[in-house]
């Protein structure tokens, strides 16, 4: 889609819908969350959980953010593209300087996508400690799946110590690596997760489930046992409906479910929602975690006891599903492969990185950088050694192969886009000698699309999208530990297209100046590939994986 195509079409999306104003003041509370006492984490107007926000397609969001935090913070909306509107996207040091601390902003755009998405923190890993709510966007007139009512389920993982403490312990020579797990704790909807409230169900309705998992690092496994499940939505892509009994939502990702409820109340029925992750030890009771919801037909009628999970249990697979809108698979312009890996560094700290590079910010955000520096913008080096910048051609067909040589998995979350999922495989070079080599699955005629995707370990995927949305985009593991780690690298897509048709708000440049951030030359701020000012690249002393 053309830049002048999507400008009219944000226009024409403006005046069809309304301005939708929310007022954060982003502080600190105390709260117990898990019932193993307070602690300090980061709420909202006093308020933690976060109330949900909903919208409709074409209306304007505006999202004023107040920071009375001792740190900067910034808020991403996980899923939306921002075409046109790159500087939105929330990612702290690369498309904007943090909000410093006893200043606002207000992010605003007009929504462009319908589906199930999520506002959380882009600066520090605040989201880990509380910095997240779910964003629902209505599609606006009938959606092309028919449903009766709308059920919002969203999960998480909490933990008894802060975000920055257990990344203190993970990257401090001095401790052992890797640090003592934790096994953490469930909420469903910011609550206990034993403490669930019912969901109500009437005869012969049918409920559209939407669930996120807005998680660190745990997956949820969810099922309805005794009712049929049918996928229609996942990471805010509509797909053709496929019957399963049960998804499993890595962090980041997100699913819409139709269940249509039995003609009957004769009876009560229960949920499932496990929390889990295949790298913790099972501790029985802790790892995983159990937390079953009740489905009320009837007050007092008798519950039905579900069965155990057996071989014919169906599980929502990528590969399975089919994109509503058809797109067939996109032929391939250029193929970029990542071989994701974790080595011991010069400064004595275990890092992840992406083909030997691991991630660090830049000081001038790179979307900065890009608008600032002409011609120089097209050279990779400009964004600093450790962004990892990769510069796309407008409107290419880039396919991802990325590689898994690490013995955890992780959930790679790509800003700005949603890509096809083409194909899914053995990384046989990174086989412990005694495993079995996935087998080699393919959907190259319609895949499904989305902006989270799983790679295990010792796996290859294929993922493929057009860079038709010119902008600074992150692509990074949304295991906040991993992308802390360093997991992550940026996309500089079609920047002499960017220098034509955005300008950064002054207010947003104002943020920088607060902070005697530049907001012109190169990651260091400097002219050239002068990079005095960023800290010193570390080497890999010790290749683990």
């Amino acid at each position: 889609m053309s830049v002048p195509v999507i400008l009219t079409l944000l226009q024409a999306l403006s005046v069809l819908g309304k301005r939708v104003v929310v007022n954060w003041d982003v502080g600190y509370v105390d709260i117990d969350r898990d019932g193993y006492g307070s602690r300090r984490a980061i709420g909202v107007n006093g308020v933690l959980p976060i109330p949900p926000v909903r919208v409709t397609v074409g209306d304007t969001l505006a999202l004023t953010v107040h920071n009375s935090l001792n740190l900067t913070t910034s808020i991403h909306a996980h899923g939306l593209f921002q075409k046109g509107t790159n500087y939105m996207d929330g990612a702290a040091s690369i498309t904007q300087c943090g909000i410093p601390p006893g200043s606002q902003f207000t992010y605003e755009y007009v929504v462009q996508q319908a589906g199930t998405f999520w506002l959380h923190a882009h600066d520090h890993h605040q989201n880990v400690d509380g910095l997240r709510t779910p964003l629902v966007v209505y599609d606006r007139g009938p959606p092309p799946v028919k449903y009766d009512e709308d059920i919002l389920l969203s999960f998480e993982d909490w933990y008894t110590e802060t975000f920055t403490e257990r990344l203190r312990i993970t990257l401090d020579p001095s401790l052992p690596f890797p640090p003592p797990h934790r096994t953490g704790f469930g909420l469903i909807n910011g609550i206990n997760g034993n403490l669930t409230k019912p969901i109500h169900f009437q005869p012969g309705r049918t409920y559209r489930l939407r669930l996120i998992n807005m998680s660190s690092t745990r997956w949820f496994q969810f099922s309805l046992p005794g009712h049929a499940m049918r996928v229609v939505e996942i990471d805010g892509m509509y797909t053709e409906p496929l019957d399963v009994d049960g998804v499993d939502i890595a962090p980041a990702q997100r699913y819409s479910v139709l269940v249509t409820a039995h003609s009957t109340n004769s009876f009560n029925y229960h949920f499932n929602a496990t929390m889990y992750a295949t790298f913790i030890p099972v501790e029985p009771g802790l790892s995983p975690r159990i937390f079953i919801g009740d489905i009320i037909y009837q007050q007092g009628a008798p519950f039905v006891q579900a069965g155990s999970y057996d071989d014919s249990f169906r599980w929502a697979k990528d590969i399975d599903l089919h994109a509503l809108d058809q797109e067939p698979a996109l032929p391939v312009d250029r193929s970029l492969e990542l071989v994701i890996g974790r080595s011991l560094y010069s400064t004595g700290q275990n890092l992840d990185h992406f083909n030997n590079i691991t991630y660090a910010p830049p000081i001038t955000p790179a979307l900065y950088t890009t608008l600032g520096m002409g011609n120089m913008a097209m050279d990779e080096r400009v964004y600093g050694p450790q962004a990892h910048a990769i510069v796309l051609k407008h409107n290419e067909v880039i396919e991802l192969v990325i590689h898994n040589s690490e013995d955890v998995p992780h959930p790679l979350h790509l800003h700005g886009h949603a890509f096809q999922i083409t194909e899914y495989g053995p990384t046989k070079q990174f086989l412990p000698s005694n495993a079995t080599a996935f087998p080699v699955v393919k959907n190259t005629g319609v895949p499904a699309k989305r902006d989270t995707v799983l790679i295990v370990p010792a796996q290859y995927v294929k993922l493929r999208f057009r860079a038709d949305n010119p902008g600074v985009w992150m692509f990074h593991c949304h295991m906040d530990i991993h992308f802390a780690m360093g997991l992550a690298l940026t996309f500089i897509e079609a920047p002499e297209v960017l220098q034509k048709t955005q300008k950064v708000p002054p207010d947003m440049l104002e943020l920088c100046a607060k902070q005697g951030i530049k907001t012109t030359g190169n990651a260091a701020g400097n002219q050239g590939l002068d990079f005095t000012g960023l800290p010193p690249v570390p080497t890999i002393v010790l290749r683990e994986a």
